[in-house]
């Protein structure tokens, strides 16, 4: 009985986590949380009405997604890149995304293409309901297929580890729906040129669309510093 009671309160844990790092998560996208700020967990549980337990398993979501970043001895901060950065690391995953599609439309299987079909019609329909966090979510799985079937292991970190810094931008980037239907068009004649084994153009579609992704940043960023609170000068250095 003590087992079960046991395994019943971590899956009720669990599930406040993941509501309470939604709620956070909110607070981060719209600003109410800045970049740069440090995230005080008895604050954050007093204001959500929760008690600090799910807000730490929150964090640590988050910082798995790339929105949080801890910092040893210091605490957990929300993930601060400046522009400059921000813009310098969208001309990269251009260059890895290109990479990517070229590979595919020289290799993709039918399986593979289907996945990323799939992908492209239930993002067309997340963007009819005007569900953004959907569409975010499916827009993840498509750039993650793109770099599973069309980059190698290092390949995949580099652009993995790219993405992580972009999290916050990109999301503010795809809540209007006029942004969702040009990323999804962008997607749907990636599509277009890896099916037709087209790698030129598969290459420029890929180039295109993250140019694209860069543009709507700047039109809803680039007039705000992203670093709206300094972050730690301290940084953790990396291991090895």
């Amino acid at each position: 009985m003590t087992e079960d009671v046991s395994a019943l309160e971590i899956v009720r844990t669990r599930s406040l986590a993941s509501l309470v790092g939604q709620e956070i998560e909110a607070m981060i996208l719209a600003g109410t949380l800045a970049a740069g700020e440090r995230l005080n967990e008895q604050q954050l549980a007093t204001r959500l009405g929760v008690s600090r337990g799910p807000v730490r398993e929150a964090v640590r979501g988050l910082e798995r997604s790339g929105l949080v970043v801890s910092v040893r001895n210091q605490g957990s901060y929300v993930r601060s890149v400046s522009a400059a950065e921000a813009l310098e690391i969208y001309d990269l995953r251009a260059a890895l995304t290109g990479l990517a599609c070229a590979r595919l439309a020289g290799e993709a299987t039918a399986g593979q293409r289907d996945l990323l079909g799939d992908l492209v019609r239930r993002m067309d329909a997340a963007r009819e309901a005007d569900a953004a966090a959907a569409y975010y979510a499916l827009n993840l799985e498509f750039h993650a297929a793109l770099l599973a079937h069309g980059g190698g292991p290092r390949a995949r970190r580099l652009y993995e580890d790219l993405g992580n810094e972009l999290h916050l931008f990109r999301r503010r980037a795809l809540v209007e729906p006029e942004n969702m239907r040009e990323s999804n068009a962008e997607h749907a004649a990636i599509l277009a040129a890896i099916s037709a084994g087209d790698a030129a153009a598969a290459r420029a579609a890929g180039e295109a669309h993250i140019a694209g992704g860069k543009r709507r940043f700047r039109a809803t960023d680039a007039s705000t510093p992203v670093e709206a609170r300094a972050a730690p000068k301290r940084r953790p250095r990396p291991a090895g």
